[in-house]
C-alpha cells in the first residue's frame, strides 16, 4: 500500500514516514526540499520509498503527488505565533489543506488523514473536549487558520468522504527536525531554570504516539472519523516537577494571575511587532488559559494505541536535546550524567525495529 505523506520533513511528518516504513507501507513524501527530508530522517536510519518535490500550495504538485497513492497523510502545516507570517499561515494551513484533501479524494485515496489541532476547537464548551466539539471562530492567528481548515475537512466528512481527522495538543518528542516553538519553550525553561505558572495547562502528546495512531487509522472503507489526541494536560507545577526530577535541578515557579498573563501577552505582541522574540504572546497565553483535558479514549478503543506517560516524552526529548547539542551539560543536569547504557537505550528508541 502506497501512502503519501505531506510535510514529511517536519516533526509529525518525519515520524509518520518512519512509522509507516517500519510497518511495511511504501511511502511517498511530498517536500519542498529533499535534502531537508534526508536530514530529518537521518537519526532513524531510514528513507522514504519515494520523494516528490513540491509544495502543498501548488495544486499541480499536489495532483502529481497523490496520483497512485492508496491513502494520504496530510501533516504539512506551519505552526508559529509570529504575526509577520500570517499570510504564510493562511496560504499553507488553509489553502494547502484544501488542495491536499480535495485532490486526494479525487484520486480515490481512502482514507485521507488530516492532522488538525485542538486549537480549532477552543474554547471547549465543557470541562472535557471531545471529537464532537464544534469548530470555533477563534480570533488568534494560528488557531483561526486551523479552524478554517477544519471547517473544510468537516464539510467533506458531512458528505461521507473518508477523511480522518486527528486533534493533537502540543506535540513534543525526540528527533524534531524543525526545533519548533514547543521544543524551544523547553529550552528557554531550562536556560532560565524557571517555569511560568500559567492557568490552564499544556496538553502534551508524544509525536511517536500520534504517528502510531495515524498508522493504525489507515484502514480503507471506514468512512469519516475523528480522533482526539490532546495527550496529558500538564499543569505548570507538574511540568516544573518533571523537569526538576529529570534534570536534578531546581526549577522556580513564576506565578502569574490571569490579568498579568494577558498583560504579558499584549506586551509580547508589541515586542514581536518591533522585531523582538518575546517569551509569550497573547495567542500563547489565551491558548494555555483555555486548555481543558481531552477525551482521547478512542485512540485505545478503536486504534489500540497506548499513550506514553509525559515523563517518558520529556525524558526522551531532553536527552535528545542534549545529545544533539541544543542544550548544555548544565541545562541537561542529571540527564547529561546518566549511564551510557541509558543513553544508548534512548537513542535506540529512534532506530527502526530490526
Amino acid at each position: 500500500m502506497k501512502v503519501l505523506v505531506t510535510g514529511a520533513s517536519g516533526l509529525v511528518g518525519c515520524h509518520c514516514v518512519v512509522e509507516l516504513e517500519r510497518a511495511g507501507f511504501a511511502v511517498r513524501a511530498l517536500v519542498r526540499d529533499p535534502e531537508r527530508l534526508e536530514r530529518a530522517l537521518a537519526p532513524f536510519a531510514l528513507a522514504a520509498s519515494e520523494v516528490e518535490r513540491g509544495d502543498v500550495t501548488d495544486l499541480r504538485a499536489v495532483r502529481r503527488a497523490v496520483a497512485g497513492c492508496a491513502a494520504v497523510v496530510h501533516a504539512a502545516g506551519v505552526f508559529t505565533l509570529d504575526r509577520s507570517r500570517e499570510r504564510e499561515l493562511w496560504r499553507t494551513n488553509v489553502r494547502g489543506s484544501e488542495h491536499v484533501l480535495r485532490e486526494a479524494l479525487a484520486a480515490g485515496a481512502d482514507p485521507v488523514v488530516h492532522v488538525s489541532s485542538l486549537s480549532a476547537l477552543h474554547p471547549a464548551a465543557g470541562p472535557v473536549v471531545t471529537a464532537r466539539e464544534p469548530v470555533k471562530q477563534p480570533e488568534e492567528m494560528y488557531a483561526s487558520t486551523k479552524a478554517a481548515a477544519e471547517r473544510f475537512a468537516r464539510s467533506l466528512q458531512a458528505q461521507g468522504e473518508p477523511v480522518v481527522t486527528f486533534y493533537p495538543g502540543a506535540i513534543w518528542g525526540p528527533g524534531d527536525p524543525t526545533v519548533g516553538d514547543g521544543v524551544q519553550a523547553v529550552i528557554e525553561m531550562l536556560r532560565a531554570g524557571a517555569v511560568v505558572a500559567l492557568p490552564g495547562g499544556l496538553p502534551l502528546v508524544d509525536v511517536r504516539d500520534l504517528a502510531a495512531a495515524i498508522r493504525a487509522s489507515l484502514t480503507p472503507g471506514c468512512g469519516p472519523r475523528r480522533f482526539m489526541a490532546g495527550g496529558a494536560l500538564l499543569s505548570s507545577d507538574a511540568l516544573a516537577d518533571l523537569l526538576a526530577e529529570l534534570t536534578g535541578r531546581r526549577m522556580l515557579r513564576v506565578p502569574l494571575s490571569g490579568a498579568a498573563l494577558r498583560l504579558l501577552g499584549r506586551l509580547g505582541d508589541l515586542a514581536q511587532r518591533l522585531g523582538f522574540e518575546p517569551p509569550l504572546t497573547s495567542e500563547a497565553a489565551n491558548t494555555a488559559a483555555a486548555a481543558v483535558p481531552s477525551d482521547d479514549s478512542d485512540l485505545w478503543l478503536e486504534l489500540g494505541i497506548r499513550k506514553r506517560p509525559p515523563r517518558e516524552t520529556l525524558r526522551d526529548t531532553l536527552g535528545w536535546l542534549f545529545e544533539s547539542g541544543r542544550i548544555t551539560r548544565r541545562e541537561a543536569g542529571r540527564l547529561a550524567r546518566e549511564p551510557a547504557r541509558a543513553a544508548r537505550e534512548r537513542r535506540q528508541r529512534l532506530r527502526p525495529v530490526p
